[in-house]
């Protein structure tokens, strides 16, 4: 059993109009929990409360690491995940925010659109 206290409900409602405002539409969100190595020193995994939805093929996951302390990552494929590029957030805002501009960002690169600069404008 977890000794990370589950989400609040505040930070469920911050994680649910976050996607609401990048999706347009009401996103089903799941609890759940996952296994994390805490310490980058030590092998063993703490478990953590986690919060998971999908959206256009596109898995993710954000999951409560301390009181105040979040990670995420999304994710195509088994073998094809991706994380913002901080290891750990203390503002559920921030994470998601963040997470889902990475994403947004990376599915763009993905279909091939750039952002409409050319050679000349750099």
């Amino acid at each position: 059993m977890s000794v990370i206290s589950n989400f609040s409900d505040s930070e469920l409602d911050i994680i649910k109009d976050l996607l609401q405002l990048r999706f347009k539409e009401s996103v089903e969100v799941h609890l759940a929990d996952v296994e994390l190595r805490l310490d980058p020193a030590s092998n063993e995994l703490t478990e953590c409360p986690a919060v998971f939805w999908q959206v256009r093929n596109c898995s993710f996951v954000v999951a409560k690491s301390a009181s105040d302390e979040f990670r995420c990552q999304f994710f195509y494929a088994p073998g094809d995940q991706f994380s913002t590029g901080h290891s750990r957030y203390n503002d559920i805002g921030t994470c998601v925010s963040t997470l889902l501009q990475v994403q947004s960002d990376s599915e763009r690169e993905r279909e091939g659109v750039s952002s409409g600069s050319t050679g000349k404008d750099l």
